[in-house]
């Protein structure tokens, strides 16, 4: 059973589901149709043992996921937009936490911002020795990550290294990324990584359904208990000139002239 949307594909194999982001040519930079396909395909789960697992991976051999595809910021005028930006990630990360079957990043090359995002979403992360993992967004955009995904990442790794990658803008490669406990394997190279993602996702995919389902559940209202307003953030990085020329720079491949304002 395939079937397929621009730039992500799913297809089920023995009971695996498999997603692969597909705009090599972009670094499979997300664009708003790809997100939106994976909340669907995650809250669409069917839980009747026909996809006992999920496997999320990026074609071309060079990145997981690179982060949105910056050109659609370029339609931000207002604070609503950064608003219903946020909130619409904000879904997409829950509907990927909330999806009723395990689901493992098999993370190749970069996976950075919204690609970190999603891999940090997901139960089990493994990686091939290509891993850079992080949040340029100091160095690039200057815009920020909303409170919720800071949770997530401080969940994985702390809040002393989540502060350190992002005030850095520098990437965590595979042997930090095993030693801080991102990922839980490091496999040689992309095929040895499909290959045990498969394997990973047989075992856990023949678990009790059910125990995975509240453990997952459990862990994710733990962690939403905790739940701040941070709209006056969002707003105040989004609708900033520093914005624009970080967006406008990143773009036109040349270095920002950050205004703090």
């Amino acid at each position: 059973m395939t079937s397929e949307a621009p730039d992500i594909t799913d297809e089920i194999r023995d009971g695996i589901m498999w997603i692969t982001f597909q705009r090599p040519q972009a670094r499979n930079a997300l664009t708003f149709g790809m997100y939106e396909r994976l909340a669907t395909l995650c809250t669409d789960m069917p839980t009747d043992g026909s996809v006992r697992a999920v496997v999320l991976s990026g074609a071309g051999g060079k990145a997981f996921a690179a982060g949105t595809d910056m050109t659609q910021f370029r339609a931000f005028d207002t604070a609503q937009d950064a608003l219903d930006y946020e909130g619409r990630i904000d879904a997409v990360l829950e509907a990927v936490e909330r999806c009723p079957v395990p689901t493992i990043a098999a993370i190749h090359g970069a996976c950075t911002g919204g690609g970190g995002s999603i891999a940090a979403a997901c139960d089990i992360r493994i990686a091939s020795e290509s891993l850079k993992f992080g949040f340029p967004i100091a160095r690039t955009l200057g815009n920020c990550l909303a409170a919720g995904n800071l949770a997530r990442l401080t969940e994985l790794i702390g809040a002393g290294r989540v502060r350190e990658l992002i005030f850095t803008a520098r990437l965590i490669e595979a042997p930090e990324a095993l030693a801080a406990g991102l990922v839980s394997e490091v496999l040689a190279d992309e095929d040895t990584l499909l290959a045990r993602a498969a394997a990973l996702a047989e075992k856990v995919g023949s678990m009790a359904p059910l125990t995975l389902r509240a453990t997952k559940e459990a862990m994710r209202r733990n962690r939403v208990a905790s739940q701040v307003d941070d709209a006056d953030l969002i707003v105040s990085c989004y609708m900033s000139d520093d914005f624009r020329i970080g967006m406008e720079a990143f773009l036109g491949k040349v270095k920002p002239a950050w205004t703090g304002k």
